[in-house]
């Protein structure tokens, strides 16, 4: 079975839109079919850490994988391009998230799919409506209901795209 999922993208460290770009370009094989991507952002960080400011864009992929495999696949990525797990919100090379798979809502010790926080965050919203603008979580509330929230939040969109 085909699934529609979307993923996050994030990096900070080294050169933040080479990583995503190059983490878009080596997703997009065996079982993985990258659709397209959102324009990129700059962001501020979230939580404790003091650190740069991060790229982020979403991207919206159909595989024949389930959660969990893509979810090991996604993480494989990571470390090959130097993520290193040292600190909870830290600094990071790439950050690769699932974020929506469309029709599903899971919860296991590895994953909750979809991604908790992602109604919080306007580097994520944002990225996931310039895909869909009528994209909805499988509880069918819109996505575009939580922008009020996230208002407040630093965003910039960025003039290169992958």
């Amino acid at each position: 079975m085909i699934s529609t999922v979307y993923i996050g993208l994030g990096a900070n460290l080294g050169d933040a839109q080479a990583s995503l770009h190059h983490a878009l370009l080596s997703l997009n094989a065996d079982n993985l079919n990258i659709e397209c991507s959102s324009p990129w952002y700059r962001s501020s960080p979230l939580g404790p850490v003091i650190q740069d400011d991060f790229i982020n864009a979403v991207a919206r992929l159909t595989t024949s994988l389930s959660p969990l495999e893509l979810l090991d696949r996604l993480q494989a990525q990571e470390n090959l391009q130097g993520r290193r797990r040292d600190v909870h919100w830290g600094p990071r090379t790439l950050d690769l998230d699932i974020l929506i798979w469309q029709g599903m809502s899971m919860e296991s010790p590895r994953l909750t799919i979809p991604h908790p926080y992602l109604t919080q965050r306007a580097f994520v919203l944002l990225p996931l409506l310039d895909l869909d603008a009528d994209l909805c979580l499988p509880d069918g509330r819109r996505l575009d209901s939580f922008l009020d929230q996230v208002k407040d939040q630093h965003l910039y969109r960025l003039e290169t795209t992958s």
